[in-house]
């Protein structure tokens, strides 16, 4: 075989494979080889490998061993073929000729190579650090793409020069690898050998073999050895804690029992080049294609298997140490406590995340001093991030430098894939170089503008885009064929060396201005960090943003750090890298240390007219009596509308009524389902049958206003009265106990709470978890937890065993902000996550609603070129001042950004006041929010304001800004024009009595004592609301909230979470009614000749630069990007519109006047312009608008006549204007109404546009541009952000996110690529990913900030709450019995009312009632008898068909505890009998045959019986042969209490889910027999449902049988029984009478039993009082089967319940009527009765009759009723009547059931016998016309009861001898029906009765024959005249029997 045909791959394949399978399964004895033909036929490409990779890396590839190999439990044994030869070498690294093969020894060797070979490093498990070289032909190689290489092996030896070697195992031992598995050449042969320029052989780039990478890839998961992405390093930070990489199972919530290529995202992310070392086209295709679409299943990891390895892996031990990995520092314990602080080490995401120390980092060498005065000389500390190499200590002035390991780990994460896939011997994959490392950081840096900060994710991603490009160009440059060109990567064509570094990092840092610096030295980074500080404290690195320190001079790695010395990146990055809990402490420090205080001088010196108090004390004495005009008319005339009127009429203001949107309701409804599908899921988590009422425990932040909105938010939904747990008057007091505030006092009602659930266990508790992302912290792992006890309280509550195991308790966790709940480690299964829905698909509207939702996407859409309105903004002149200020020193930044704001509205409160010369010293956007602030209550008859929010994240320095604004208010005078309220998380809402007085008014409070205690209160108030707290807690801003001015939130935002939840505050519901236009706009502006002209041009003077003033025109403020407020508001507005337009006097005119406009597309030049840089006027924008004519112009001068403030209406208006059209770069699209109409027109009301319009957020311009930006698919910059600062990235190695994920596929992506921190309630649970480790009851439901979610989640437990009711109550049918009226009056009633049991003389007397009463026989025909006077009214029109179920009456019933029930029920009692149960297998069951023959049938009949293992002892068995003898039956002696003695058998088809088959319940616990009687083709399902119940399976030739077939096997099977077991007895000595011979025939719709107790006067008396209750079948039953004479009884049955039913009909305990579907049966009695087995309708009433005329007694137990539950499936609904025709899809009316013999009619595909009762039910008058609606003359019915319909009346006579008929010898009939007549029917039995002239005949046979025979038999023709036309049969095909009629008239 060998190589001889080596080159023909066609030829060859099949003899390859062929030797090769061979000798892998001689030589191996627990290696199954692979299959032949699926190594030859399936071809190894890419998708086909991530399909099948699992299965080839156990059975085709040996697993590696790694260098070293793992531990075998003996020494290794050598893998060889044959005893080596005697005399030969078997030194490591020589041939076994003595020939030296290691590549160092023979590199400069000539060597003597083939055509067709190449020289090759093989890799010797002995000789790590050696490789040895042989020539192997390269047709045995793969090609660029892992691919085509030819199985098997041909190579040479270049020592000894030994050739033709065909097998890779002889050569192996030929070069002494001395392996201990079997050799593989993809394992052993490592590297292409190349020469360099020298002429030297040295190693070149790895052989790519297929399926190496997947063979390391399965490995972790399998030998326990480390993570593919170290998530954590800190193992010495936390000794006890096992760290992920020892975690079998965490690669990446991936399935772990396949490679990382069943992962189509993974493979992309990883970069093709992972698997293939070579990026080929189709790899890049599915790169581009994959990135982000995230595999479902991967995510959630179902299949996941993190056990012990296959067999083969030796030395397996599941607590085997993690490998070390690059994450973790090698210093020792010292070291690594110095970088973690528990916490530090894991792996942090962004240069701006919490958690992080500020105590330098490990250090080595001599140490470096910091200077004492640097933060004072530096003005900010600078932040030093550790890089590559060893970093000395630093001493001295500590405190005025920060140091982060964050760079650090960064670069570790990013060399952590490809170090993984080294662990495991597979080809090396280089990482990208620690020099390629520091120089892609440098790039980055020197690209950053002034104005960004560094972020790690950008620095992952540009790591993660090189390391793949220099890898799959690292192969190309050695092939043979030529060279490609490379992308523009630095490395690309050769590696950069660390003596090339530093000139190549100072290189790129020369294009940026002096913004990166670069330090080269010489022998440690201790001389480059003191180069660097004396550079600072000289002041030469003035310009300089970053430092970056080089020192590569060792020669093994080189030393780096990166020093962050600009003074804004430095602040913000020190700033971000405390943990709220530190930034608190810091501020407080400094507050009580006054360093805030220092700053009060230096803001003096900004406003050269004198200090800002001076000028306000001087303002205040000058207008002590007469204020502002303009303020004191409009506060006058306000006071004299609300004194004059009463109630000023103002229609905007109206609270919204709490109603639920179809948005919730269906939220609600998905959370239902979703609870529902737990129930419903076979684990048995939830048992919703067994609760009865629905309780819940909604859990909030501890916020006085969330909780008291939470509260009316129950208090409005009236949840509680839906839920009946509050009946009475409702108080808040009795809501309190329903939301809980997670606060210190927490834990005892959260006790009370669960010892609630558990003395409860029928009540199903919701515990709702709201704001679920707040506090995250583990109770194990916090650190603080003893000193204080709120934090973890979550973890403490909510994560308890008690709450985990209660399984009356659901977890629902709510959140708009859910990333830090979607973990690797999390608790909540994918599938039990509900997000909001989205809005609209493709374009439809999915909800109507009238308002529309407004959240972030909407408000980043707003700011897209060409969009009016653009709401999120950055005030620039804002920035520049923060800017200018930065030269204080770093400590006071944080109060600058305060004071600032401060003065800025201290500014503008005093210009709009009369003091016009501070607007200098505000911004624009600052002045237009106090112009509308103060002007909107002016423009509303009531004096409805807006509301401004100011974040102020810091608590204590809210409370500054708080005294200072309200210390100007009070100087100016304005305490009563709006008010300042100071939110605080820790404290409610406090208003001045003046304006509660004003919102009781508007909100038509009567309560004195009433206060405001949710923002939602405030609506209407003209208010500036100071919020603080470093979170939101869910707190709802009213409809009046007008501007956000988050410009103060800090840098701790910088993560996803914290930056959506700020802007949330400002998500709000828009009307819908009037969409938001895009035109311009003009809006009519208010007039006051006193009021501030915010138009002059000096308005555009602001104060840069410290104190130095830049006169710019409006035209100059127009610059940068229209989204800065600066250039897209104009300044203010002489009215003091605001950019909402509140002061507009047009109702019909839609806000946002300023916006109006299209902004102009510009160039990259004009959008990076700067905020100082100016912009040349666009003079020839556009046509100036009608009113522009009146404008001075955009002109630069400053206006002399408006400075001097003589302006008029006239300037104010046209100005304002003017600016407008030529700012706008559009002319106005409306013309402004003559000046003098403007006073006139009727002002507008500031909520009326609040409904119309979302809040104007304004932000701090890093958090504006992060928030704008996106990258290539569209996707805000933000989204990609690290998801939570409790969280961390798995590996920098991921896939971006994608702007066309859906909630659910970003939800697997963070489940995918997140990983919880230690101090992360989630990081214990660490069975991620798999099913077991998600918690079976807990919820998340997900969606947009203020969007509704808590109106969802309460109308959800409404919705669940009528669910469980409604599981609790069935609907039963209710109706009352018919034909009461026709029921004999005679005197013979059952007169002993208080007997328990009938009297035999007594009930014997009685007649038998042929009426039927039962209503479901509404539409039957009536049965004559001879007590009856009949009057011939009509009965009514018969029902449709298909009406007859429909329009049933039912009542819903509450079921009992003696309920029957169907599948769905399932309780602890009754697991057992159900046969259910979780940790058992299904009940097993034998199938027994059953055969009785029968003469009737004239065969024998053969059953079967399903018998359950625990039901055998029901049974008797042949003792040999285990044959099953006979059903087991009690005797008529037995009085025992325990057991029915009555087996029970239930027909039923189509209902194996819906039967009540459960008589647990029903039958109170007591043992009975029970048996399903179901069809053969059914027996499978109903066997599945039904496992431990006993099934009789009818015989085959009964699947399209009818009901009266299975009443017919039953009765007969328990008659052939009763015989058995008299004959097995009698032998016992039991006499055959005292056997019970009663069964029960019960429906499977039968629910419930009850009983009438009556209480009587007297013994005769008539009058008497009755109730009726619920009791258990085992009641009813034993009582009947006690009946003293019960054996004389054939038939007994129950009444049928009704809520109708009369006194009458219970007063009389016995009736001797009909019985229906409920019987008890004597089959002893009824031996030669039988059912007719034909029937599939009215059988029962048919088989009642029978039993009468046969001279037996029927009894009917009044005082009994049997509920019976309306089913809509299965039964005889089961039958459909189609044509046999398939494609014949029309509906089949009755009339086309029958048809003329040999006619050409569509058959149908139905029983014969069913065609016929459904034809005469419908059409039997066509056949008996005299009879209809002729009750006096009925027709003469023999042998059988046939339901003619309700306007025929029939007869009913029994042809049998000496049976009990009715006297008929005075009736004439209109009719006689023959149907199938026996012999016993003869001619004269027929001439007894008596005819009508002209009386009709229907004759019914089962064939033509015998209907001519009977005719002749019976002598019909003699007194019937019959015609050929009058022959009819059923329409069947004759293959399918038809019935055959003929039909005659009465001569």
């Amino acid at each position: 075989m060998g190589n001889s045909y080596a080159g023909q791959l066609k030829t060859t394949r099949f003899e390859e494979v062929l030797h090769n399978s061979i000798e892998a399964s001689l030589r191996s004895n627990n290696l199954v080889p692979r299959p032949i033909f699926s190594q030859l036929y399936l071809e190894a490409e890419q998708q086909l490998a991530a399909l099948e990779g699992g299965s080839r890396v156990d059975n085709e590839e040996e697993e590696e061993e790694g260098e070293g190999g793992l531990e075998t439990n003996g020494p290794p044994t050598p893998f060889q073929l044959h005893p080596l030869p005697e005399g030969c070498c078997t030194t490591d690294g020589f041939c076994q000729a003595g020939k030296d093969l290691r590549l160092v020894s023979i590199s400069n060797e000539p060597m003597d190579v083939p055509a067709g070979f190449l020289l090759v490093g093989v890799k010797s498990p002995s000789l790590p650090d050696h490789l040895l070289v042989c020539a192997v032909d390269k047709r045995f190689l793969p090609d660029d793409n892992g691919h085509n290489a030819l199985l098997g092996f041909s190579g040479n030896c270049v020592g000894c020069g030994k050739k033709g070697f065909c097998y890779f195992t002889e050569f192996s031992n030929h070069i002494n690898l001395k392996l201990t598995t079997q050799p593989k050449k993809q394992k052993h042969l490592k590297y292409y050998l190349v020469r360099n320029a020298q002429g030297t052989l040295t190693k070149g780039p790895l052989i790519c073999w297929k399926g190496s990478e997947f063979r390391s890839r399965q490995i972790p998961a399998s030998t326990c050895s480390s993570s593919l992405f170290p998530a954590l390093e800190s193992t010495a930070a936390f000794p006890s804690e096992p760290v992920p990489g020892t975690n079998p199972s965490i690669l990446m919530g991936a399935q772990q029992a396949g490679p990382a290529s069943d992962h189509p995202s993974l493979n992309a992310a990883m970069g093709p080049a992972v698997f293939n070392g070579k990026d080929s086209p189709k790899c890049q295709q599915l790169a581009k294609n994959n990135l982000l679409a995230l595999p479902r299943p991967s995510a959630l990891g179902i299949l996941s298997n993190s056990g012990p390895p296959k067999k083969r892996h030796k030395g397996w031990s599941p607590e085997s140490p993690s490998a070390p990995d690059g994450g973790c520092p090698q210093g020792g314990g010292n070291r690594a406590k110095y970088e973690s602080a528990g916490m530090s080490c894991v792996p942090q995401v962004g240069l701006v995340g919490p958690a992080s120390v500020t105590f330098p980092v490990v250090a080595s060498g001599e140490p470096v001093s910091v200077p004492d005065n640097l933060l004072k000389i530096c003005k900010a500390k600078p932040v030093i991030f550790k890089g590559h190499g060893n970093f000395p200590y630093l001493c001295g002035n500590l405190n005025d430098v920060v140091v982060s390991p964050l760079l650090y780990t960064c670069y570790q994460n990013s060399q952590s894939v490809s170090r993984a896939y080294e662990q495991y011997g597979a080809s090396a994959i280089q990482p990208i170089s620690e020099e390629m490392q520091l120089l892609l950081t440098v790039y980055y840096l020197v690209q950053l503008a002034a104005d960004q900060v560094p972020l790690m994710e950008d620095l992952e991603q540009i790591f993660l885009r090189s390391w793949r490009e220099s890898h799959l160009t690292e192969i190309r440059q050695y092939q043979q064929a030529p060279p490609q060109p490379f992308p523009p990567a630095p490395s690309a064509a050769a590696p950069v060396t660390s003596a090339q570094l530093p000139w190549l990092a100072s290189l790129a840092a020369s294009s940026c201005n002096d913004s990166v610096h670069v330090i080269e030295c010489a022998y440690s980074l201790a001389e480059g960090l003191s180069e660097m500080f004396r550079l600072l404290v000289e002041g030469k690195l003035a310009k300089t943003n970053y430092v970056v320190i080089i020192c590569a001079c060792r020669s093994a790695a080189i030393d780096s750090c990166i020093a962050v010395t600009g003074k804004y990146q430095a602040r913000i990055l020190s700033e971000s890298l405390l943990t709220p809990a530190e930034y608190q402490k810091e501020v407080n420090y400094e507050l009580v240390t006054g360093k805030v205080d220092s700053l009060g001088a230096f803001f003096s010196t900004l406003c050269p007219e004198g200090d800002i108090d001076i000028l306000l004390d001087k303002f205040h004495q000058e207008n002590q009596g007469h204020i502002s005009s303009s303020l004191a008319a409009s506060s006058v005339t306000k006071a004299a509308s609300l004194d004059v009127s009463g109630t000023p009429v103002c229609t905007s203001y109206n609270l919204e009524p709490h109603s639920i949107r179809p948005f919730q309701l269906a939220v609600a409804q998905k959370l239902l389902s979703h609870v529902c599908s737990i129930a419903d899921s076979s684990t048995q988590n939830l048992d919703l049958g067994s609760f009865e009422k629905v309780d819940f425990l909604i859990c909030i932040p501890p916020s006085e206003v969330t909780y008291q909105q939470t509260l009316l938010h129950v208090w409005h939904s009236g949840v509680l009265l839906e839920l009946g747990l509050k009946k009475e008057h409702m108080t808040k007091q009795r809501v309190e106990q329903y939301v809980l505030k997670l606060d210190t006092e927490a834990q005892t009602k959260f006790k009370a709470f669960l010892q609630n659930s558990f003395q409860n266990p029928h009540t199903l508790f919701v515990l709702i978890h709201d704001h679920a992302h707040w506090d995250l912290v583990s109770t194990v792992h916090n650190l603080y937890s003893q000193s204080d006890p709120s934090v973890g309280l979550v973890d403490r509550l909510l994560n308890c065993r008690e709450v985990k195991e209660a399984p009356n308790i659901v977890t629902l966790h709510v959140t708009s902000f859910p990333y830090a709940l979607q973990t690797q480690h999390t608790l909540i299964s994918p599938y039990n996550e509900i997000h909001w829905p989205a809005s609209c698909s493709n374009g439809v509207d999915l909800y109507h609603e009238n308002k529309k939702y407004f959240g972030l996407s909407e408000f980043i859409e707003s700011t897209l070129s060409g969009h009016s309105l653009p709401l999120l903004r950055y005030d620039s002149s804002f920035e520049a001042m923060v800017t200018a200020l930065g030269k204080r020193p770093r400590d006071e930044v944080r109060h600058i950004l305060l004071k600032l704001c401060s003065k800025h509205y201290a500014a503008a409160l005093m210009a709009v006041s009369g003091l016009p010369q501070m607007k200098n010293y505000t911004s624009v956007e600052t002045l237009e929010i106090t112009q509308n602030l103060l002007n909107s209550p002016k423009q509303c008859p009531c004096g409805h304001g807006l509301m401004v929010l100011l974040r102020v994240p810091c608590s204590p320095l809210a409370v500054v800004a708080y005294e200072r604004l309200a210390h100007v208010r009070a100087r100016l005078a304005l305490e009563e024009h709006f008010e300042i309220i100071l939110g605080s998380p820790s404290s409610g809402v406090t208003v001045g009595k003046h304006f509660v007085k004003q919102l009781r008014m508007w909100q038509k409070i009567e309560d004195v004592e009433w206060r405001p205690q949710t923002y939602l209160e405030l609506e209407g108030l003209p208010c500036i609301l100071i919020f603080s707290g470093m979170d939101p807690h869910g707190e709802s801003l009213p409809r009046s909230l007008r501007y956000c001015d988050l410009r103060l939130i800090n840098s701790s935002c910088l993560v996803r979470t914290a930056l959506e939840q700020e802007l949330g505050l400002a998500a709000y519901f828009v009307s819908n009614e009037v969409p938001l236009e895009k035109g311009a706009r003009n809006e009519a502006l208010e007039s006051d000749a006193e009021k501030l002209s915010s138009t002059d041009n000096e308005d555009e003077e602001l104060g840069t630069e410290g104190s130095t003033s830049e006169k710019r025109s409006p035209m100059k403020r127009e610059r940068s990007r229209s989204h800065d407020s600066a250039s897209s508001s104009l300044s203010s507005k002489a009215s003091g519109s605001a950019l909402g337009g509140e002061s507009s006097a047009q109702p019909t005119a839609l806000p946002q006047g300023e916006h109006a406009r299209s902004p102009q597309p510009r160039g990259p030049a004009e959008e990076g312009r700067g905020p100082g840089e100016k912009q040349r006027p666009r003079a020839s924008q556009g046509p100036p608008s009608a009113i522009s004519r009146h404008s001075p112009g955009p002109t630069p001068q400053p206006d002399c006549s408006l400075r001097t403030g003589q302006r008029s209406v006239q300037v104010s208006v046209t100005s304002s204007c003017s600016q407008l059209s030529s700012s706008s770069g559009s002319s106005s699209s409306s013309v402004a109404p003559a000046a003098g109409t403007w006073v006139l027109q009727a002002s507008q009301c500031s909520l009326t546009k609040a409904c119309r319009q979302p809040p104007i957020v304004f932000l701090p311009k890093l958090v504006y541009d992060m928030v704008v930006s996106t990258d290539s698919s569209g996707l805000p910059k933000a989204a990609s952000l690290l998801p939570s600062p409790s969280v961390m990235w798995a590996s920098s190695f991921r896939p971006l996110l994608s702007k066309t994920m859906t909630s659910t596929e970003q939800s697997l992506y963070y489940r995918q690529w997140t990983v919880p921190r230690p101090s992360h309630m989630d990081y214990g649970n660490r069975a991620e990913g798999r099913v077991d480790g998600f918690h079976p009851r807990r919820l998340l439901l997900s969606g947009p900030p203020q969007i509704g979610k808590t109106g969802a989640y309460l109308q959800f437990l409404s919705v669940l709450s009528r669910m469980l009711v409604r599981l609790t109550e069935v609907d039963v049918y209710d109706e009352e019995e018919i034909n009461i009226n026709l029921r004999e009056e005679s005197d013979w009633h059952y007169l002993q009312l208080s007997d328990p049991w009938p009297d035999l003389e007594l009930f014997k007397k009685l007649p038998f009632d042929y009426i039927i009463h039962d209503p479901k026989y509404e539409d039957a025909s009536l049965i004559c008898s001879h007590y009856q006077g009949i009057k011939s009214e009509d009965r009514g029109m018969s029902r449709k068909p298909e009406d007859l179920y429909v329009r049933r009456q039912t009542a819903r019933m509450r079921l009992s505890k003696y309920a029957a029930y169907n599948t769905y029920h399932h309780c602890e009692q009754c697991h057992q009998y159900m046969g259910f149960h979780p940790r058992y297998q299904l009940y097993e069951s034998t199938l027994h045959a059953f055969a009785f023959s029968y003469s009737m049938l004239g065969e024998e009949i053969q059953l079967h019986f399903i018998i359950p293992k625990s039901k055998e002892h029901h049974f008797v068995f042949s003792q040999p042969g285990g044959q099953l003898e006979s059903m087991r039956l009690p005797l008529v002696t037995d009085k025992s209490h325990e057991y029915i003695k009555s087996p029970t058998f239930t027909p039923t088809t189509g209902r194996h889910e819906h039967g009540l088959f459960n008589l647990y319940h029903a039958m109170d616990g007591a043992s009975h027999l029970h048996v399903l009687v179901v069809k053969e083709y059914e027996m499978a399902i109903y066997k599945k449902y039904w496992p431990n119940h006993i099934m009789l399976v009818l015989p085959s030739i009964f699947n399209s049988a009818g009901v009266g077939a299975a009443h017919f096997l039953i009765k007969e099977l328990s008659y052939h029984n009763l015989e058995l077991e008299r004959n097995r007895q009698e032998e016992l000595g039991i006499k055959p009478q005292d056997i019970w011979p009663f069964i029960v025939i019960s429906d499977d719709s039968c629910v419930m039993w009850n009983v009438v107790d009556v209480n009587s006067a007297g013994e005769r008396s008539r009058e008497f009082s009755w109730s009726e209750r619920n009791v258990s079948l085992k009641h009813i039953m034993q009582h009947i089967e006690a009946a003293p004479d019960i054996m004389h009884y054939a038939l007994l049955g129950l009444r049928k319940w009704s809520s109708k039913t009369r006194a009458s009909e219970v007063q009389e305990p016995f009736s001797r009527c009909h019985v229906h579907n409920f019987i008890i049966l004597n089959v002893d009695l009824t031996q030669n009765v039988q059912y007719n087995q034909n029937r599939f309708l009215c059988d029962d009433v048919d088989f009642n009759l029978r039993v009468h005329s046969a001279g037996l007694l029927l009894c009917r137990f009044n005082r009994f009723s049997v509920m019976k539950k309306q089913i809509v499936v299965g039964g005889h609904r089961s039958f459909h009547i189609t044509s046999k025709v398939s494609d014949n899809s029309a509906a089949v009316v009755p009339a086309q059931y029958i048809c003329a013999p040999d006619s050409k009619h569509t058959f149908l595909a139905a029983p014969a016998q069913l065609l016929l009762e459904k034809f005469l039910q419908h059409h039997s008058h066509l056949f008996f016309p005299l009879s209809l609606k002729n009750h006096d003359h009925p027709v003469l019915s023999v042998d059988c009861y046939l339901n003619l319909g309700s306007q025929i009346s029939v007869c009913y006579v029994s042809s049998r001898p000496h049976s009990l008929n009715i006297s008929c010898s005075d009736l004439l009939f209109s009719g006689l029906l023959l149907y199938l007549c026996d012999s016993f029917v003869g001619a004269s039995f027929l001439k007894k009765f008596h005819f009508l002239k002209g009386a009709t005949l229907c004759v019914i046979c089962q064939d033509r024959s015998s209907l001519r025979q009977t005719v002749v038999r019976l002598e019909l023709e003699d007194e019937w005249q019959f015609r050929l036309r009058d022959e009819f049969q059923t329409a069947n095909a004759r293959e399918d029997r038809p019935l055959f009629f003929l039909t005659g008239r009465h001569i």
